[in-house]
């Protein structure tokens, strides 16, 4: 492993126990100068497990240098980046202008039915009941999940499935998982923003309570989440000026 080498490159045949908190700090500092915060952490993590291997093997007095407030805080994982929260505006933008009746519908049924790209792309006619879409073989496990769509969307999706003569066994979109991200960014740039399909699930989780939605059929219906949870990840931060719009709307 790289971290033990380096350790034992620089802390040679030293005594486990005279090396210091400090020591380890320097140490740590020295070999992740100029990484990203991951790597960071990544090395922390693993010198911190070695330290821990020997308490439980061998000693377990020894005291782990690893383990105090100052270098959990420094060597913390890196949060990431706040979600952007796609308008509806925008969204409606990027539906309209596709003029590709294939990608619509798929852009369509991310940003209106909370629909994960693998799941778009296995959708086969046996699975579209009038404005519901049934998925087989869910990501969370469960036998099926049900999708609800606006009739709009349903009614171009049938006549899109009779037009094309596509078999109630045959997928309706057959392109790749790659293909269907690049369609997704090009979608998106045609509204100068970096979009990706998992946006478009995120889009109908933050829309749809901004709209009145109540949070349990985001959750339940709309993302299919089995805990509330899982869902309030999604909803991102809001903003002063929509609290405001909110309360006026409530008690104005």
């Amino acid at each position: 492993m790289f971290i033990l080498s380096r350790f034992q490159s620089h802390f040679g045949i030293r005594e486990l126990e005279s090396i210091t908190t400090d020591e380890i700090l320097s140490f740590l500092t020295q070999l992740t100068e100029g990484t990203k915060q991951t790597t960071k952490r990544i090395r922390y993590a693993n010198l911190n497990t070695f330290f821990n291997f020997v308490i439980n093997t061998f000693d377990s007095k020894f005291q782990n240098p690893c383990d105090t407030p100052v270098l959990k805080k420094l060597f913390k994982e890196a949060k990431p980046p706040p979600w952007p929260i796609l308008e509806k505006e925008t969204v409606d933008e990027i539906i309209f202008r596709t003029d590709n009746m294939r990608n619509r519908l798929m852009l369509e049924l991310m940003a209106r039915g909370g629909m994960r790209i693998g799941e778009v792309l296995n959708l086969t006619p046996r699975d579209v009941e009038d404005r519901k879409l049934i998925i087989r073989d869910p990501k969370s496990g469960r036998t099926l999940e049900v999708v609800f769509i606006p009739k709009k969307g349903a009614d171009r999706l049938m006549k899109y499935i009779r037009d094309k003569r596509i078999e109630s066994d045959q997928r309706i979109f057959p392109i790749t998982y790659s293909a269907a991200r690049v369609m997704v960014s090009k979608a998106g740039k045609m509204v100068d923003i970096h979009l990706k399909p998992h946006g478009l699930r995120r889009h109908a989780a933050t829309f749809a309570p901004r709209a009145g939605t109540p949070l349990e059929i985001v959750s339940k219906v709309i993302l299919r989440h089995a805990n509330l949870s899982t869902t309030q990840r999604y909803l991102g931060k809001v903003s002063d000026t929509e609290a405001l719009r909110w309360i006026e709307d409530l008690y104005g």
